[in-house]
């Protein structure tokens, strides 16, 4: 029973240790990689106060409506992650997405979630100074949900849309892992906390067939919703691809030009 009892300490050590090898997921690239994207963009390095320099790109259009920042989720980089931008960028908004430390072209590692948050809200800052701030919609994209439902409720846009979102990533661990208590999560993103002090009106979408993210997730989250917070679930929609489902694209245009 000793022996058990000390694997099993043992074994929430290295989880604690090494939670973020088994949430975040980046593609590294070479300081001289040349992003290629079928539209304009202008590649921003933004300093953090600790002296690391994020990577981010701004995807134009003319005559903006306004800007999308989005936050992708917790794999690759924004050299796939770029190729949501067009889906926006046709509708008449700029968009900029940011690739989180360690992701991409962006230095440091992420080492915990107070950290991201203040990466995040360094970002939206310096896009603050470029565009209104009521004219700014935060879009975050599953892992990306977190930061996106945490910057919402301390700021001031326009609109926050979660795609795919947990009800929180400690919630999303003991659906599928029940063994794991709950105080071993460094990162317990809990956008249902975050989400009840956001004023602005939020969007939610979620795939019924969402085989990462459970949909009862967001069916949780829309206890907290304010009168006028709507989910909409596609028929179909597993987790990844969302951004190009045709329903998806429908609903977003009809969203964005209201």
């Amino acid at each position: 029973m000793m022996l058990f009892s000390i694997l099993i300490l043992v074994a929430y050590g290295l989880v604690y240790a090494f939670q973020e090898k088994f949430f975040f997921f980046p593609e590294k690239l070479k300081d001289n990689f040349l992003f290629q994207f079928d539209q304009k963009f202008e590649e921003m390095n933004i300093p953090m106060t600790d002296g690391i320099t994020l990577n981010g790109l701004l995807f134009k259009t003319e005559n903006p409506k306004g800007l999308i920042f989005y936050l992708h989720g917790n794999a690759g980089s924004l050299r796939t992650w770029g190729g949501v931008a067009e889906v926006f960028t046709k509708l008449g908004y700029d968009l900029f997405i940011l690739d989180y430390r360690g992701y991409g072209k962006s230095e440091g590692v992420i080492q915990g979630q107070a950290q991201l948050y203040e990466d995040v809200q360094r970002a939206y800052d310096v896009l603050k100074g470029r565009y209104s701030e009521q004219k700014i919609i935060v879009l975050g994209y599953s892992m990306g949900t977190g930061p996106a439902t945490k910057l919402a409720s301390v700021n001031h846009p326009k609109l926050l849309i979660l795609q795919a979102p947990y009800y929180s990533l400690s919630d999303l661990v003991q659906h599928y892992f029940p063994i794991f208590p709950s105080f071993l999560h460094k990162y317990p993103f809990e956008n249902f906390r975050h989400i009840q002090n956001c004023t602005m009106p939020v969007v939610i979408f979620h795939g019924d067939q969402d085989e990462v993210i459970y949909p009862g997730s967001s069916i949780k989250l829309k206890a907290h919703f304010k009168e006028q917070d709507s989910l909409i679930m596609l028929k179909g929609q597993q987790h990844n691809g969302m951004t190009f489902n045709p329903e998806y694209q429908l609903k977003i245009k009809e969203i964005l030009n209201q």
